[in-house]
């Protein structure tokens, strides 16, 4: 080895030490950062956020805002808070003292109001700001989802367990009796309309659930009458999320959210198995009758031949940052819901995009968002929930023999003579008076829909360059939306044997927005003082057509090949609302709130002598914190009286033509023979030309707390809301309308009622916090004026039931809540058990009869409660949430309609099974056994709606991720006898309002799932 070779050799090794060295005092550099986060007031932040930036490594702040992390020697510190701008600042070892700052504008973006956003300090009004929680939501399809059981005064009611389904939205209750009682929905700016697309169960299926940045939830009237006419039943502002700059770098993140799912049937109703049944009919009817000679050799559980295992995914992607300077996001998303009921199907892709750039300064600030919705679905039919429980379990799925496949694509059925249908080929039909093989409803029924949706708007805000205090804002907005749903049902099928049906609807709508408004916000020593003035115009446009036929078959000795009982419709419809409003909030020495709001609506709905309607609201607050006597309470946060007052409207009434004279084309190709060929004929519909506003007006008060610098904070209200001229369809004098029936303005209602909210951070250490909210909502109604009948004893009956035909076990009258039970009170014997069509006599006459029923029971509930809990370790997360309703009562109609005992077997020759609950009683269908009060039944109920086990954790250098398993509808505690306590409360006209009656069941639903952000 020469000397060069050695020299290298030696420097070699020096250099390797020497970075080894460095390398190895580099990765032993950790450091003990200890810190107090405190805010502009010199109080200590509990529960902030301290987090070595790019790493999971982090804790929170003690009750003293104290904080001691090991970082590495050059990390950066970042701390941050809810309602307070994050702050970076390099890790030292001396100690550190992090000030957080209020963050302003997120502050008003949390409470989005009408036409603008408010400080939460500074709003009067009863307003719930949410921001969805990614760790405690479960499985979440639509929107609605996020927000069940955590607000207080909203109730959220799904629609069972369709895949995509919708859910009914309630807030303080029903304001109306027929017409529309769902909230004025708000995206991005825009007042969307509740009539959704067609060929999609939910009108919130257009909106991606992960696009959602906040929900704003506008209860009182003086919050919600800003928007006039469409406000009675409350407002749901939803904000989509946007990109943003981060330090004014255009840094572009992407996130991935995904997750697979398993749902199954939770419960089932008990009916006799095969066995019992046997033994039931032979007991009944002897083994030599006719009805022991129709069972079947089979034991087949019929419940269980129409639901499955269903197998779902959902994934979400989404970009945002910045492009230059322009911060933008874009997102996209699939979801595929399989149904537990066989056959049912929900397809979803979304698309989204959001820029938002600024210019001059700020002073010019553009917002447009964009969001595309393309759903395919397919619906089951859930006519085979209520006929699974009554096909005869002794008989197979499908038939033996030679007819059931040639007749019935070889399905099981109840048999009739087929000699009418006139067709030597088909000699045999259904029995139509008998239960359908609930297997044959779901799969010789094909009916699917495809739906589209684009939504968009375009923001623009411009603070005047000459007066900066002055401000223009204007808003356009479109939701143009087209569905086709298809329905072939087979002629095999039972519901149209012989001839099948084919079909089409399709439904084409459009809704145009643009409001713009001026406000001046100017402050001047103790006074502060923001006036707004608008103007707004929308138009809603629908139109659609439909064609539904069957076929008779060419081998049809009449009519072979032709169409059978056609049907054709095409419509068109339109509305429009033209509103000026207006707004002034003045702060005294920044204590003292007052506002006041004012909104003028003109509807094309109405007669032009009643078209016009004016919505004012007057609110005070009073922040007491501020006081002396409470400034140096330091165990007091906040605590802010709020009084409110005002009027809202209802122009939602079914019709856009409702107060004139117009036609409506005649159903079954109605032709009438004029000069050559037909003409069709048109039918006049009822109008009321002197039909008016329905008017609900609010009084409200509030109180807003918080403790232990916001550790534990709230909010309790009570309301009082009073709806005049109502909207029901009442009967009129024979001759004085084109019908027996007409929409018109008939009385009062009121609703008054109390909420409570409370959230609370009980446990906040280094390794374990523990976050808690709990809402509680008491509401009772009762109609006060009834205009059309003035008699004693008026009512307007509703809520139809199975048994019989044209029965109604529910009606309004002065004094009772809407859509309180009219019944007849049971009489019970010694042991408790009830007797047969023995009712007491009420009246006291010697007769039972109408005059005997009594008003018994609501479907809605005296008190909610929501409870959301999560609790965060180290990097894991645990979180629940459960629901109670108590007090609300059900029409038990499966057990009305299946009560009758004496007719297991039908003279026309079928077998009818029965759940076992109605046989203890073995009632025989004696009177109007159905008419009873036994069968409303308290229906009050304890949920888990949702658990999720989650961990949090690190990709280095990449970003960070969180995994996590879930259950959803995981119990239900009740004394309800039927399958589920918790039905849809209300649909416009209350036809299914707590009558319980071929539910689609909610599954147990198990899924896990992943977040991955880079």
């Amino acid at each position: 080895m020469n000397k060069n070779e050695r020299f290298s050799r030696k420097r070699s090794i020096c250099l390797l030490l020497f970075a080894l060295f460095f390398a190895a005092g580099g990765y032993a550099q950790k450091i003990t950062v200890k810190g107090t986060v405190v805010d502009e007031m010199n109080e200590p932040v509990i529960g902030a956020n301290v987090v070595e930036k790019g790493t999971i490594n982090g804790i929170i702040t003690d009750l003293d805002g104290h904080f001691t992390l090991s970082v590495d020697e050059k990390a950066v510190i970042v701390v941050s808070y809810i309602g307070y701008k994050p702050q970076e600042v390099n890790a030292t070892k001396d100690p550190m003292r992090i000030i957080l700052r209020e963050d302003s504008e997120m502050l008003e973006e949390v409470v989005v109001i009408g036409y603008g956003s408010v400080k939460k300090d500074d709003a009067t009004g009863s307003v719930t700001a949410i921001k969805p929680d990614k760790m405690n939501r479960g499985l979440t399809t639509n929107a609605q989802d996020l927000m069940a059981g955590k607000i207080a005064g909203v109730n959220v009611v799904s629609s069972g367990g369709t895949p995509g389904g919708g859910a009914t939205i309630r807030i303080r209750g029903g304001s109306s009796l027929n017409a529309n009682n769902d909230p004025l929905i708000v995206i991005d700016g825009l007042a969307m309309d509740n009539d959704g697309v067609k060929g999609l169960s939910n009108p919130l299926s257009m909106v991606n659930p992960n696009d959602i940045e906040t929900f704003t939830v506008l209860k009182d009237a003086s919050a919600t009458a800003i928007y006039g006419s469409r406000a009675s039943n409350g407002v749901i502002i939803i904000t989509t999320k946007k990109g943003a700059l981060e330090g004014g770098k255009s840094k572009v993140r992407i996130t991935y959210d995904g997750n697979v799912s398993m749902s199954n049937a939770k419960d089932k109703i008990e009916v006799m198995n095969a066995d019992e049944y046997r033994a039931r009919i032979k007991q009944q009817y002897g083994e030599s009758s006719d009805a022991y000679k129709a069972l079947g050799n089979a034991n087949t559980d019929w419940q269980k031949e129409i639901y499955r295992v269903a197998f779902s995914t959902d994934h979400n992607i989404s970009m945002y940052g910045g492009l230059g300077t322009t911060p933008f996001r874009v997102s996209i998303g699939y979801t595929n819901q399989n149904g537990i009921l066989k056959t049912s199907n929900f397809e979803r892709y979304t698309a989204s995009l959001n820029l938002s750039p600024s210019f001059f300064d700020g002073m010019l600030k553009l917002n447009g968002n964009l969001k595309g919705m393309y759903a395919q679905s397919r619906f089951a039919d859930a006519g085979a929930v209520g006929a699974a429980t009554r096909m005869d379990p002794t008989h197979p799925v499908m038939g033996e023999g030679e007819i059931y496949p040639k007749y019935f694509g070889g399905y099981f059925q109840w048999t009739n003579d087929g000699k009418a249908l006139n067709d030597p080929t088909w000699t045999v039909t259904n029995n139509s008076l008998a239960p359908a093989n609930p297997v044959s409803l779901l799969e010789l029924k094909n009916d699917r829909s495809k739906s589209k949706s684009l939504v968009g708007n375009l923001e623009v805000d411009y603070k005047f360059h000459f007066l900066p205090d002055l401000r223009i804002h204007a808003n356009g907005g479109m939701d143009l939306s087209t569905g086709k749903q298809t329905t072939d049902v087979s002629p095999y099928s039972f519901t149209n044997n012989y001839y099948g049906s084919y079909g089409f609807e399709e439904i084409d709508k459009y809704n145009l927005s643009f409001n713009t408004y001026l406000q001046y916000v100017k402050s001047a020593g103790i006074h502060n003082l923001d006036v707004m003035a608008g103007y707004e115009w929308q138009h809603f446009h629908r139109e659609g057509n439909n064609r539904y036929t069957g076929y008779y078959p060419k081998t049809n000795t009449i009519n072979p090949g032709k169409e059978y009982s056609p049907s054709h419709k095409e419509w068109a419809s339109e509305n429009f609302l033209v509103s000026f409003f207006g707004r002034l909030n003045y702060t005294l020495a920044d204590k003292y709130l007052f506002t006041a709001t004012v909104r003028r609506d003109g509807s094309s709905r109405f007669h032009k002598d009643h078209r016009w309607g004016t919505f004012p609201s007057f609110a005070f607050g009073w922040k007491m914190k501020e006081e002396g006597f409470l400034k140096d309470v330091d165990a007091l946060s906040d605590l802010k009286l709020r009084l409110g007052y005002g009027v809202t409207g209802q122009q939602n009434i079914g019709s856009d033509y409702s107060y004139f004279a117009s036609y409506t084309a005649n159903k079954g190709f109605a032709y009438y023979p004029i000069g050559y060929g037909k003409g069709e004929s048109y039918r006049p519909d009822a109008y009321n030309k002197n039909l008016k506003w329905e008017k609900t007006t609010t009084s409200n008060a509030g109180l807003d707390f918080g403790l232990m610098n916001g550790r534990i904070s709230g909010a309790v209200d009570y309301y009082y809301r009073r709806t005049d001229d109502l909207i029901n369809y009442v009967y009129v004098s024979a001759g004085t309308n084109f019908k027996n029936q007409v929409n018109a303005n008939i009385g009062s209602l009121e609703n008054r009622g109390v909420e409570f909210s409370i959230q609370a951070k009980p446990v906040v250490q280094k390794d374990f916090t523990w976050d808690i909210g709990f809402n509680l909502t008491y509401n009772k109604n009762k109609i006060t004026k009834l205009t059309s009948g003035d008699g004693e004893g008026y009512y307007v009956s509703t809520g139809g039931i199975s048994y019989g035909t044209g029965n109604k076990a529910q009606a309004h009258a002065v004094g009772h809540p809407a859509y309180a039970f009219y019944v007849y009170q049971q009489v019970y014997d010694e042991k408790g058990k009830p007797i047969e069509n023995t009712f007491v006599d009420r009246n006291g006459d010697g007769i039972i009869n109408a005059s005997d029923k009594y008003f018994y029971k609501k479907p809605t509930a005296d008190v909610l409660m929501g409870l959301s809990s999560k609790m965060l370790y180290k990097a894991w997360d645990f979180s629940f949430t459960l629901r109670t309703s108590l007090n609300n009562y059900v029409y038990n109609d499966v057990e009305s309609s299946s009560s009758n005992l004496s007719q297991l077997y039908a003279p026309s020759g079928f077998l009818i099974n029965r759940p076992t609950m109605v046989l203890e009683n073995n009632w025989q269908g004696e009177g109007n056994f159905y008419m009873s009060d036994y069968f409303v039944q308290n229906a009050s109920f304890l949920k888990c709606d949702n658990i999720t086990l989650g961990y949090s954790f690190n990709l280095k250098r990449l970003g960070s991720g969180r995994v996590f398993a879930a259950v959803q509808n995981v119990f239900t505690i009740t004394g309800y006898k039927g399958l589920d306590p918790e039905l849809i409360t209300g649909s416009g006209t209350g036809l299914n309002y707590g009558i319980d009656r071929d539910l689609y069941p909610r599954p147990l639903t198990s899924l896990m799932g992943v977040t991955l952000n880079f």
